[in-house]
């Protein structure tokens, strides 16, 4: 019977955003430590991914920022330019690890090699848009899951869950003019990008097919979670995904550095649980989910753990 399995590469340690930094390889170090010694997480399958190439990259992203990002790590630079987007380098090495982390989970789920799949990277995602960069992201791999899952199995309806505590934007913006892909984003209003109004709903043929719920800052899981049960779950009653993708941020959990929302891990686990419904209803089981923020190392540790652990109860 396939199993859970965790797409890892210690290359993604090497993408450096400067001293002091909160996006930093800590974070990896402190989510693989917590796995590798959880007995719950004993049966886990381990694996390495491919690199993506640039051509995986311009499934989603503009010739000129994929030679921007390549250029100026080779150049050695510092910062892409746009806001928050330090580089080293070894970014563009951690980066194509990154997003061909999330390739390989796709792969994975598709063709029955694993039920469903957790990718530990860096850096996050979830902000990078078509053509710039923005808050600690380079490139969307989320985005180039998504559209590696049409190009290649011919899927036309894939759901997003992003729980981060800030707004995916740069996801949003990839497929709001889409129907083959849904995204559905809790996050802290009025945070960092300042986007995600409950009035983005999708344009053209991608009407209805974004779902924002903003909560103001103190908010916990009283007010956070019925987002999920009463609009998230009848959505996909009718959209009826063929996959599930989660953005799974854990600066949602309460004391994180980022956020000031207040998830517990035990709310995790009820999300994953939720994702995991959906995907086993909607899906069969097919359920690939990627870590963005979080930043309390030790909050970050439990959280994942807790994400993990749901996802091996299959």
């Amino acid at each position: 019977m396939p199993q859970t399995a965790i797409i890892y590469d210690p290359v993604c340690k090497h993408h450096l955003a400067g001293t002091g930094h909160p996006e930093s390889p800590s974070r990896l170090e402190a989510v693989v430590s917590a796995l590798e010694n959880d007995q719950a997480c004993q049966s886990l399958i381990w694996q390495r991914p491919v690199p993506a190439r640039e051509e995986d990259l311009l499934a989603n992203h503009g010739q000129r920022y994929v030679d921007l990002v390549r250029d100026s790590v080779a150049a050695g630079r510092y910062s892409l330019g746009y806001p928050d987007t330090d580089i080293s380098p070894g970014s563009w090495e951690a980066a194509l690890a990154a997003a061909g982390a999330l390739l390989a989970g796709v792969d994975m789920v598709m063709e029955g090699s694993a039920a469903n799949v957790f990718c530990p990277v860096r850096p996050p995602g979830h902000h990078a848009r078509t053509d710039m960069g923005m808050g600690f992201c380079l490139f969307n791999n989320v985005a180039l899951a998504a559209r590696h899952a049409r190009a290649k199995y011919g899927l036309d309806r894939i759901l997003i869950i992003d729980w981060d505590v800030h707004h995916g934007n740069g996801t949003q913006e990839s497929f709001y003019r889409e129907r083959e892909v849904f995204f559905f984003s809790t996050h802290q209003e009025a945070w960092y990008p300042f986007t995600g109004s409950v009035h983005e709903t999708g344009e053209g043929p991608g009407k209805g097919t974004t779902m924002n719920f903003p909560f103001p800052a103190g908010s916990g899981p009283q007010e956070i979670l019925p987002a999920y049960t009463e609009h998230l779950v009848p959505a996909m009653e009718d959209y009826n995904p063929q996959l599930v993708l989660v953005s799974a941020g854990f600066d949602s959990l309460q004391g994180d550095l980022l956020g000031r929302v207040n998830l517990t891990v035990e709310d995790f686990t009820l999300l994953t649980n939720l994702a995991m419904d959906i995907a086993e209803k909607h899906a069969s089981g097919r359920l690939v989910s990627t870590l963005e923020g979080g930043y309390n190392l030790n909050g970050l540790a439990r959280a994942c753990t807790a994400h993990v652990r749901t996802l091996t109860q299959i």
